[in-house]
Parts: structure tokens; sequence; C-alpha cells
């Protein structure tokens, strides 16, 4: 479970201003798609002929796209900021990952060690033994 961490106020009211700029892009978004569908839609009685209906509703679905094109350009930022914020300002995190690679680091160390004594000792033996058999060798 995530224990909950006090802020300070400067990034507390980064993060309500990330989250109120998610909104907005969201929102943004939403209502533009609604309204290019709403565009969509054919009118049969109008007051304008309806070539000059056609490319009035043309012109404004096209401003309506590159606003929706701004909004995820928007969001894409967003996430690019998050992310920055997140490597530059989560030490908690970043410090258990440096224990956990120590304590990792530490064991394969304890394990190398013993590995080595035990190679030791094996080797001290077969000395011991190849030296007795030298030493009480009529070969030598």
């Amino acid at each position: 479970m995530a224990t909950q961490r006090v802020l300070p106020q400067s990034k507390e009211t980064l993060l309500q201003n990330y989250n109120k700029r998610l909104k907005d892009d969201i929102k943004s978004i939403m209502d533009n798609f609604t309204e290019i569908v709403k565009t969509a839609k054919i009118e049969d009685e109008t007051q304008v002929s309806r070539p000059t209906q056609a490319e009035q509703d043309h012109y404004e679905m096209h401003v309506r796209a590159a606003n929706i094109v701004r909004a995820g350009e928007s969001l894409m930022k967003l996430v690019s900021d998050l992310k920055q914020f997140l490597i530059l300002n989560d030490f908690p995190s970043v410090n258990d990952a440096i224990s956990q690679q120590n304590q990792q680091l530490r064991a394969l160390q304890d394990e190398c060690d013993k590995k080595l004594t035990s190679l030791r000792d094996e080797i001290a033996v077969d000395l011991y033994e190849l030296e007795e058999e030298y030493y009480s060798s009529r070969y030598k």
C-alpha cells in the first residue's frame, strides 16, 4: 500500500495545476469533437445557401480539428512534465531503489565470499594431501 506523503506547498500547487490542465484539455477535446459531430449533420432549412453553409461547416471542422490536435499535444506535454516531476521529486522511491540494489549486491557479495571460503578450504585440504603424499613418497 502506498503511504500518503505531505508535499510542500509549491509541489502541491504544481500538481493541482497539472490536474487542471488535464481536465481542461480533455474537456476541449470532448467539446470540439461533439461540435464536429453536430456540424456534420445536414440541416434542411437554413438562411444561407447550401454551398456557403458547406464551406462554413468545412472551415469550422478544420478549426475544431486543429483545437483537438492542440489539446492532444498539450496532453503529451503534460505527460512529459509529469515524468520530469516524478524523476526530479520522487526521492523516497529513488532511495528505496538504491537500498534494494544495495541489499541485492550485499547478498551477492556474501554468496561470493562463502563460495570463495569454501573453495579455499577445499584447496587447502587437497594441498595438504598432496604435500603429505609428496613428502612421504620415496621418489622425491
